[in-house]
């Protein structure tokens, strides 16, 4: 097995060649502290995420953990998946720390703390939850836009807020705000997409006054004001005219920020060289426009998203990423943040979709190691039959907050990546049926338990959505956990000590950001070395 040291992976990450550095803990470990630049790639679901993180099978890999052993398992698997450059940092993350290197917490930190960059460089103004209510209240002309994803603006919402998600704003801005005097406030939940909201507009050149609503719907909350729930509104598609007005704006942002463009024939040869140089290909529209046509290597990620999130979409530094839409809007406005995060080779495909041979649909994630997952399977009904008789018993390896939310009756939780270990001291006299949220990790589940000392294993067959299409019930009743289900990040709304304190501290830590990559050092747009 390949090592190296966390003095060989500092000057890699500093270096000018392809890297991906991935920390194969569980969310919640990865969470507390991580190095910079790693992404997030779970050990337990490794088989999905990786393919997606880093496409190119002859990239260098750097697998790291704190010391729980995960690194040494991942390596071995990654290469039976035909990773050939894979290397474990050795003595994990505390040998980067005992190296005088620093670790950062939280997730998706290199988009949060370029965004908090943004607002400091370009003095990006904003507003307070309670002025933003008083000038609504005395009847000043205001719009909120709300810069997130529809799922999280109609959890909850500013009231009054309008849903017009990230790379949107600056597409469909001409139509929703058509006076010139209208102030314009873009929030999201905590900071980020507030800041590089509004910045974007700000960038689009439209006359009006633009703030971002200073830490979201949080500070709406802390302010003790009442939040909506179940809000709808949406900013409408843009006209003929507003489309050409977007199109203006974003010819000018391309030259400011130097968004390049290439053509077709290029990304003909870069798919050709995808084996020597990474590439992600990344439709920024709707999800309801790319399902109806999209080019068949490319995901489907909004444009926002991509920005707010990069380390969960793009695990190799310095890769090619083309950015794709339909007129070039919201493909240059992603493009454009993504080059001044430092991605040197983030480029617009010209013309977009155009001419294009499209498929249709949300295509299934590749699943790496399926086919050769050794596990039989078991049908709902007759795991039904198995319960009834007190031959089986049921372990849950989806993500313990879809577990909470509903399971097989009597079913346990447990993380995949332990689950040899925490069911060895089980009865072999029942049968143990893995299942999940879908049938592909209960698969590679069962499979990883071939060989262990747990007994008989077989996988729920169409996992918790067959057994629900079976028409069995599901229960939040009664969690039980194999161990601690830290598999996921805590939600302010769930933490310990109450929501507010988890607010206020989620917003300081937001704001530290700035010193904390200061002293790391590494990232692209503040190089201190």
């Amino acid at each position: 097995m390949n090592t190296t040291t966390a003095h060989e992976l500092r000057r890699w990450i500093l270096g000018d060649d392809e890297l991906a550095l991935l920390d194969v803990r569980e969310v919640g470990a990865f969470h507390d502290a991580h190095i910079f630049y790693a992404s997030g790639c779970a050990l337990s679901r490794l088989e999905r995420l990786a393919p997606q993180l880093v496409p190119r099978r002859t990239a260098p890999v750097v697998v790291c953990d704190a010391g729980g052993g995960e690194a040494e398992s991942a390596a071995p698997r990654l290469e039976r998946f035909g990773y050939s450059d894979v290397s474990v940092l050795e003595g994990g993350i505390d040998a980067w720390a005992a190296a005088g290197y620093t670790l950062i917490s939280g997730v998706n930190v290199p988009s949060k703390a370029f965004g908090e960059v943004v607002e400091h460089q370009f003095g990006t103004p904003s507003i307070s939850a309670a002025e933003l209510h008083a000038k609504r209240a005395a009847g000043d002309d205001i719009v909120i836009l709300d810069s997130r994803p529809t799922p999280e603006f109609t959890n909850f919402s500013i009231p009054g807020g309008i849903c017009c998600p990230g790379a949107e704003l600056a597409y469909r801005i001409h139509d929703a705000v058509p006076s010139p005097d209208t102030t314009i406030v873009v929030n999201c939940a905590g900071r980020t997409r507030s800041i590089i909201g509004a910045q974007s507009i700000i960038n689009a050149g439209v006359p009006n006054r633009v703030l971002s609503l200073r830490d979201g719907t949080m500070a709406w909350h802390l302010a003790g004001l009442e939040l909506a729930r179940g809000a709808t509104e949406h900013v409408g598609r843009p006209s003929a005219v507003g489309i050409e007005k977007a199109r203006a704006a974003a010819a000018r942002i391309a030259e400011r920020f130097n968004v390049r463009t290439i053509d077709g024939a290029t990304l003909g040869r870069w798919r050709a060289e995808a084996d020597t140089r990474s590439l992600f290909v990344f439709d920024v529209r709707t999800r309801e426009e790319y399902e109806a046509g999209h080019l068949p290597d490319a995901r489907w990620i909004a444009g926002g998203q991509l920005v707010q999130g990069t380390d969960e979409h793009v695990g190799t530094l310095r890769s090619r990423m083309v950015v794709v839409d339909d007129d070039g809007v919201r493909a240059t406005m992603t493009a454009s943040w993504l080059v001044q995060m430092g991605w040197r080779d983030a480029v617009v495909l010209e013309g977009g979709i155009e001419g294009h041979a499209l498929e249709t649909g949300m295509p299934d994630p590749p699943v790496l190691g399926l086919n050769e997952a050794r596990a039989e399977g078991i049908a709902p009904d007759a795991l039904v039959a198995a319960l009834g008789r007190g031959e089986a018993e049921v372990v849950d390896v989806s993500l313990s907050r879809a577990y909470r939310k509903g399971h097989i009756p009597g079913a346990r939780h447990g993380v995949r990546a332990r689950l040899g270990r925490n069911l060895a001291g089980r009865s072999r006299a029942r049968l143990l049926v893995v299942t999940a949220a879908a049938e592909a990790l209960a698969r590679l589940a069962a499979s990883d338990l071939a060989g262990e000392s747990v007994g008989p294993v077989r996988y729920l067959e169409g996992g918790n959505e067959g057994w629900t299409a079976a028409g069995y019930p599901m229960t939040a009743a009664d969690p039980s956990f194999l161990d601690a289900p830290d598999d996921i990040r805590v939600h302010v709304n769930e933490a310990e000590g109450g929501m507010e304190k988890a607010m206020n501290d989620y917003l300081t830590w937001e704001i530290g950001l700035v010193d904390d990559i200061t002293r790391d050092g590494t990232a692209a747009w503040l190089r201190t070395e």
